[in-house]
């Protein structure tokens, strides 16, 4: 029987529904926290420790959360799980899908080189520079969105609205990231989810926020309506930029009728879109990473 590492410091519901999944495949998940990984290099030892996997290393990992921390602590979540690939172990989403994904001002960039729609981005260090962005985009009539560079679910994201908010403008371990606030077609605030896999778009919802925060955590609800092609093909697009195998992507429908990209999650929650679609999203991404490492033990090239 195949073990798998699902790295995660709090299952809930996903992590549950990940572990039924790979059990019905004959495979057992074991939850692991990063913290407790560590490198070993050491005659006779396995070169990394992962709680229950002492005498030989997981089939596959699933990477379900990376915990915050200092940067070096950071740093070394990260070089385990790049370890990890490098012994040939399928890490899914890997260690560099990760970074790209987690570091919003790396999205933005690698969105805007691969010309992908996405809002005005300003990521800089100068506090003086970054309220005479703000200033000016306050006086051109835009609104603008403060984000830290990390963060989820909305968390330590405010609108910048008028002259006197810049008094609140915030940066985030000394780094300001700045967004120009996109309003969406139609009444209220919305935006979609599109939920990709190995290069194809399973399903989507869109999120209708109680403010301007669409997100599920903060008490948008959804709803299910067809996604139309243009919509799913830069959903695809996006998370290809960013090299993931699976990805929830953020996109919001613009009063003039186009589409901005907003955020592409390496790490997305999927509670949410399996009440409004008849999907099962753990089932897909265990047959997508079980798939993978078929493929390799096959000898045959992919991508994970």
């Amino acid at each position: 029987m195949g073990r798998i590492a699902i790295f995660t410091d709090d299952p809930g519901w996903h992590g549950k529904q990940l572990r039924l999944a790979f059990a019905a495949r004959g495979y057992v998940a074991e939850y692991v926290s990063l913290t407790e990984c560590r490198i070993v290099v050491e005659e006779g030892a396995l070169p990394l420790y992962i709680p229950g996997f002492e005498q030989a290393m997981p089939d596959a990992v699933f990477v379900r959360g990376v915990p915050g921390g200092s940067l070096t602590e950071v740093v070394l979540y990260l070089d385990i799980l790049h370890a990890l690939k490098i012994m040939g172990i399928p890490v899914y989403n890997d260690g560099h899908a990760i970074e790209r994904s987690v570091d919003k001002g790396m999205t933005s960039f690698l969105l805007q080189q691969h010309q992908l729609p996405t809002p005005q981005t300003w990521v800089l260090r100068d506090r003086t520079q970054a309220l005479e962005v703000a200033e000016r985009e306050l006086s051109q009539g835009h609104k603008l969105i403060s984000k830290p560079i990390f963060g989820s679910q909305g968390e330590g994201i405010r609108r910048i609205e008028k002259m006197t908010d810049l008094f609140w403008l915030a940066h985030s371990q000394g780094v300001y990231y700045l967004q120009r606030f996109v309003p969406c077609a139609g009444e209220g605030y919305s935006d979609w989810r599109v939920f990709v896999v190995n290069g194809k778009a399973i399903a989507a919802m869109r999120r209708c926020g109680i403010h301007w925060l669409n997100n599920v955590a903060r008490g948008a609800s959804c709803e299910a309506l067809p996604l139309d092609n243009a919509m799913a093909e830069l959903a695809i697009k996006a998370v290809a930029a960013l090299q993931m195998n699976y990805a929830g992507v953020d996109i919001i429908c613009t009063r003039e009728g186009g589409y901005k990209i907003i955020e592409v999650n390496s790490i997305p929650a999927w509670k949410g879109l399996e009440s409004v679609c008849d999907v099962s999203v753990a089932e897909i991404l265990v047959d997508d990473l079980l798939n993978y490492c078929q493929l390799q033990e096959q000898g045959v090239e992919a991508v994970c």
